[in-house]
């Protein structure tokens, strides 16, 4: 009975001997340099967080040359100060029909190009207008939205209206044309394009 007991004892002994080495400290990792870049990846901005900045109203300026191809087909090009990737659609209708033609672009380095437009055939002669069309903040890059606003806000000038959807403001330019080699009588500024074979 007596061994019994010592070896109870001889364990009791062991094991606190064992629970006191259990709160020795480890050894700490070295802690971690302030100096290293952070890799957490930014969250994406929001279209909250845009409105809520402080922009300067940007005043729209759009200016666009026509040209008329050989084929009678035309060409539009055009300058703006709204900033680089802005979408826009270019449109140009035949006043008599309303038929129209268009096409999705972009500015780049303050400039933009489209067409050409017109059928296969060519363009008939007649009175024409161009169109550029500044398209809505909310569906304009981040960066664009960033300068112009998520509705449109920011913009500014005669060239500036409400969306016809509701979806704030947006900037449209129109310019008249003519198509033909002989003159026409007119009370309004309008630019005569002839064809380049005439």
């Amino acid at each position: 009975m007596r061994k019994v007991l010592s070896n109870i004892g001889v364990s009791v002994v062991f094991v606190a001997l064992m629970a006191g080495c259990g709160d020795m400290e480890e050894p700490t990792a070295e802690p971690v340099s302030s100096a290293q870049p952070d890799t957490t990846p930014e969250a994406p901005v929001t279209a909250s967080e845009i409105a809520e900045v402080e922009v300067d109203p940007l005043v729209v300026e759009i200016s666009t040359q026509v040209a008329l191809r050989s084929d009678r087909r035309l060409m539009v090009e055009g300058k703006s100060n709204l900033p680089d990737e802005t979408l826009i659609q270019i449109i140009v209708e035949r006043e008599v029909s309303s038929v129209r033609w268009r096409e999705r672009t972009r500015i780049e380095d303050g400039v933009f190009a489209a067409g050409p437009f017109g059928p296969g055939s060519g363009l008939p002669d007649g009175g024409y207008i161009v169109r550029v069309e500044v398209s809505e903040g909310s569906v304009q890059p981040i960066a664009v939205q960033a300068r112009i606003g998520h509705e449109g806000q920011h913009l500014a000038g005669e060239l500036v209206s409400q969306s016809r959807h509701g979806l704030g403001q947006v900037a449209t330019y129109s310019r008249r044309f003519l198509v033909g080699s002989e003159p026409r009588r007119t009370r309004d500024q309008v630019e005569v394009l002839e064809s380049p074979g005439r």
